[in-house]
């Protein structure tokens, strides 16, 4: 597992010379599309989302962003140093995702003074209402094992995602997937590793691994909900529907929970609802922390 540090996600900061392609957790080839480069266009007019793609843009990022925002509760606490770094850069990895998603899904919302939103003012003022997010995402860490059956439901549906939003007709949201899909990669790699050596190991490691799946798996349904607005999407070729990424999670994370000797969960599926806005009793508190400062000090730069 890689672990410099040079980079992070989208983030310029520390990269010599701004490097775009640099990923918290691996180098992407090619030419990566930063939410920097999606702001430029979006102000020069050279790129404007229909409402429709901006509102799945929206829900996209705001999935990245409270997982971000889950991962980041890790760092200093992991069970082991490499893994206090490793989660870190997942983190950041999905702040990235965030970014531009949040940053192109802005450029179709407007202020009151006609200006196209920003990434800062969809994250940090917006309510809980407002949030797109399924509630998977928001769901509590929980112990390392309970963080670990999130992420691995989370990957194998985000690499399956972006796999095919890569040939999406909506030229930004491909490229924003071409980088995504090469860092989830890593992320699906990563979870199930862990659920091998977890189910693997001693009896409370498999207990706590079971117990984490038990936890996480009522939220797996709603991933996968179609709606009015995919469908659309979906039948223009801009977006996936989410149904039709149900088929290979299923068998593919099948495979990894049977080398573990575990089972799929059989577990009521929970009523979900982020996508219009209905949420946990967690998301609220995760946004409290996360907006603090910038409502404190709104327009405030450093």
């Amino acid at each position: 597992m890689s672990t410099h540090t040079e980079g992070h996600g989208d983030i310029s900061t520390g990269v010599a010379g701004g490097d775009s392609n640099a990923s918290a957790t691996r180098i992407t080839p090619g030419n990566a599309l930063r939410p920097e480069d999606i702001a430029l266009e979006v102000k020069t007019g050279l790129v404007k989302p229909s409402e429709d793609v901006a509102e799945y843009a929206l829900r996209l990022g705001d999935d990245a962003l409270i997982l971000a925002q889950r991962l980041g509760h890790w760092i200093s606490r992991a069970p082991e140093l490499e893994e206090d770094i490793a989660l870190g850069n997942i983190a950041l990895d999905q702040l990235g995702h965030a970014r531009s998603f949040l940053t192109y899904a802005g450029a179709g919302m407007l202020k009151e003074d006609g200006t196209a939103k920003s990434e800062d003012d969809l994250a940090y003022f917006r309510r809980e209402h407002e949030f797109r997010s399924v509630q998977l995402f928001e769901q509590p860490n929980g112990d390392f094992a309970a963080t670990i059956a999130r992420q691995f439901v989370v990957s194998y549906y985000q690499y399956e995602l972006y796999r095919r939003l890569t040939d999406s007709t909506d030229a930004t949201l491909a490229a924003i997937a071409a980088k995504a899909v090469k860092e989830v990669d890593y992320h699906r790699d990563h979870s199930s590793q862990w659920i091998l050596r977890l189910a693997g190991g001693t009896e409370e490691s498999r207990t706590r691994m079971i117990h984490g799946l038990r936890l996480m798996w009522p939220y797996v349904g709603e991933l996968f909900r179609d709606d009015e607005l995919t469908q659309r999407l979906a039948e223009a070729g801009a977006a996936v529907a989410p149904s039709s990424l149900r088929e290979d999670f299923d068998r593919l994370t099948a495979e990894v929970l049977a080398e573990a000797e575990l089972e799929v969960p059989d577990v009521p599926a929970a009523p979900g609802g982020g996508r219009q806005g209905k949420h946990s009793e967690h998301l609220g508190y995760i946004l409290a922390e996360m907006q603090v400062l910038a409502r404190e000090h709104p327009g405030a730069s450093w």
